[in-house]
């Protein structure tokens, strides 16, 4: 179901006004495209639908295909999703968070590449070297990392979601299970102390830092949060859907664009997730969105280890021989081109337009007709 207010009203009201709020051209072309995703602008299809019962006819106007666009994450979710659950095998596996101090979100935004690329590979180096460690595991493990910026209320707030299965490979390629029953996964005080030391330690190779601001660093405790291990693959299914292809906010959190300003629910944490309003003009609403726009081509999605495209073909067959695979989920989303009328048909495209919008019914009636024929 349409949004009743989406992230493109804000942008197109401000049209005008987008090239001197934003800090660089890549900022202004990305929210360009979220601004005229699926209208007319880009031009668009009409579908029909092959089962003579039903021959719905439908007008498409093409998607931006933008990461960072609302719209446009769902069916590359689900792709995503239905490949990893191919590689799921039963074994409980843990969420792991790993959170910058917000003393470096100067650093983050001022070269967002090396900052991001020194979290995916400390996260990983802290993991993978907890993994290696005969004292908690001994064995080759895997990890699937997700890159996020932004808090619930479109704050700062680098971090990773990581997924780590509880246990991994031996040397003699047997499965061997984390201590403690699988009740937790690595001890998450002694992780925080090595991310710390490990990335303080990056990031003196990289700039040329204050020894104050390692002070600093060093003073309090970096977070590294570690929840309960997933019961089943239903859950990790759910996590993956959650956190793969999501966007700094969703459209059908933003509930009222009235006088300039913006206003959108927001959850609490500190009182247990309880849902808040939050109001902000749409200057400030814009400055925050683009906080979280990516570098071009960043990859914000990553594996690691025995989940990684090097590894994985050889190591998941493996250990799904050894200790089984999950059911996969019931009640399947529909194929793409299935009409979502009678759900039965399949869509023929019958016509292409471009930005002046699509043609006259006659026109329509006549490549429906056409099209229907060459199907039967």
């Amino acid at each position: 179901m349409r949004s009743t207010y989406e992230v493109a009203d804000i942008l197109q009201r401000n049209t005008g006004r987008l090239e001197q709020w934003v800090p660089n051209l890549w900022h202004l072309r990305t929210l360009n495209a979220l601004s005229v995703c699926r209208t007319q602008a880009l031009g668009g299809h009409i579908d029909v639908c092959n089962n003579p019962e039903c021959g719905k006819v439908n007008i498409s106007y093409n998607s931006c295909r933008n990461r960072h666009c609302p719209k446009c994450q769902g069916h590359k979710r689900e792709q995503w999703i239905q490949s990893r659950e191919q590689e799921l095998f039963k074994a409980p596996y843990y969420h792991v968070v790993f959170t910058l101090p917000e003393e470096l979100n100067q650093f983050c935004l001022y070269k967002p590449k090396v900052m991001y690329k020194l979290l995916f590979r400390v996260a990983w180096q802290v993991i993978n070297g907890f993994a290696s460690n005969g004292k908690f595991l001994g064995a080759q493990t895997g990890m699937i990392a997700i890159l996020h910026t932004w808090g619930q209320n479109l704050s700062f707030h680098p971090h990773l979601h990581c997924i780590v299965p509880g246990g991994g490979l031996t040397q003699s390629k047997k499965w061997k299970s984390v201590r403690g029953n699988n009740k937790f996964l690595f001890p998450v005080k002694a992780m925080s102390k090595v991310f710390r030391a490990k990335f303080a330690g990056e990031l003196r190779k990289q700039f040329t830092l204050k020894d104050s601001l390692f002070k600093e660093l060093f003073s309090k405790q970096w977070v590294v949060y570690c929840k309960k291990p997933f019961w089943g693959p239903a859950q990790v299914i759910e996590y993956l859907g959650r956190y793969t292809h999501k966007v700094a906010i969703s459209n059908h959190r933003i509930k009222n664009l009235e006088n300039g300003k913006v206003s959108f629910t927001a959850k609490d944490y500190r009182k247990g997730g309880k849902k808040h309003i939050i109001t902000m003009n749409d200057y400030e609403f814009i400055r925050r969105f683009c906080l979280h726009i990516l570098p071009k081509g960043f990859t914000r999605i990553r594996h690691y280890g025995i989940l990684s495209s090097s590894l994985k073909k050889a190591c998941v067959p493996l250990l799904q021989q050894e200790l089984g695979r999950p059911l996969p989920r019931e009640n399947q989303p529909l194929q793409t081109g299935t009409c979502f009328k009678c759900k039965t048909g399949k869509l023929i495209t019958i016509f292409h337009f471009g930005s002046r919008g699509p043609p006259n019914k006659k026109l329509i009636n006549m490549k429906i007709e056409y099209a229907l024929n060459q199907a039967f």
